[in-house]
């Protein structure tokens, strides 16, 4: 049986009004095995946007609270010594989960961080010196808030690359804002969604995903883009070599590619255009460039970095 893309998002716009960037960014998260970062102010629906997900898709969802007093135990499970049999026992932590919302993940500290990056990246997680796999899909849909720096632990850029995507989750216009406060001023407001899809629907649809055609043009564009980070003089932006300290690696690029392929697949298409390239760059490589000073300084953040160099690369 097919993914209902359209059937998903039109089900998940029950809850969530507008927020139709962060919805689809989601999905292709889901649909490429690729984790998401979501930032925002508070009350921009990434927590409901998230747990809908999860009921929609009738996948098992974890929420876990990032604090400064978390203890790694405290995410990925610990050994627990049963008195009754003399033994140890294993107590799975809130990572055994097929959606896992890491709320707030900048407010633990780097060890917390850490135990999270073996989750990501292998799909599993060692407890007591015993590997333990964790279910799929895996998923994990992290948020930070990006007005408040104390408490705070700055994502390192080792973890922050193990992200798929970085979405900025802006704020709804008028109409939409209008919307929300009629849904939402209702004491107690529970508003039903159908689940419409399986897990093992989202492990087909990658397989599609993995099918859809990506022109050798297109191929070199994503190369040249990723490659302009870090040699921006050579698409003639010399202005930006002293404002970028480190360019995107090659991990930027796959995840171009994948995320560009899921994005054709949300809109029906068995091959990617350009602009499926274009219309992800950002998300892709917003948190993989690191900037200097300068660029702090000129008030040049990562995002007016990539509109320069997508400007500047030629497309096919």
């Amino acid at each position: 049986m097919a993914f209902p893309v359209q059937d998903v998002m039109t089900e998940i716009r029950k809850r969530v009004v507008g927020q139709d960037a962060m919805i689809e960014r989601l999905l292709i998260g889901l649909l490429t095995g690729g984790h998401v970062l979501l930032e925002g102010v508070p009350g921009l629906a990434k927590t409901l946007t998230v747990r809908t997900l999860a009921d929609v898709l009738h996948a098992s969802f974890s929420r876990i609270q990032f604090t400064p007093d978390l203890l790694p135990a405290d995410v990925v499970g610990t050994m627990i010594f049963d008195q009754q049999h003399q033994a140890f026992t294993v107590r799975h932590g809130p990572i055994f989960a097929q959606i896992v919302l890491a709320d707030e993940v900048n407010r633990a500290p780097a060890k917390v961080q850490s135990a999270l990056l073996e989750a990501m990246q292998e799909h599993q997680v060692t407890i007591g010196g015993t590997t333990y796999a964790l279910p799929e899909p895996f998923l994990v849909l992290a948020t930070q808030n990006p007005i408040e720096s104390e408490g705070t632990y700055p994502l390192p850029e080792a973890q922050l690359d193990r992200f798929l995507l970085k979405v900025r989750v802006d704020y709804p216009d008028r109409p939409e804002e209008r919307e929300v406060l009629l849904r939402m001023s209702v004491p107690d407001q529970n508003i039903p969604v159908q689940r419409l899809a399986e897990p093992k629907q989202v492990l087909a649809a990658r397989e599609q995903i993995g099918a859809v055609h990506l022109d050798p043009r297109l191929v070199d564009y994503i190369i040249d883009l990723v490659r302009a980070t870090r040699q921006p003089a050579a698409v003639g932006l010399a202005n930006l070599e002293s404002m970028i300290a480190f360019g995107a690696s090659p991990r930027a690029s796959i995840a171009l590619a994948q995320t560009a392929r899921a994005h054709a697949f949300l809109r029906g298409r068995e091959y990617v255009t350009p602009e499926d390239v274009q219309t992800l760059a950002a998300d892709v490589m917003r948190h993989r460039l690191v900037l200097t000073f300068d660029a702090e300084a000129e008030g040049l953040d990562a995002d007016a970095v990539l509109q320069q160099i997508l400007a500047s690369v030629p497309v096919p």
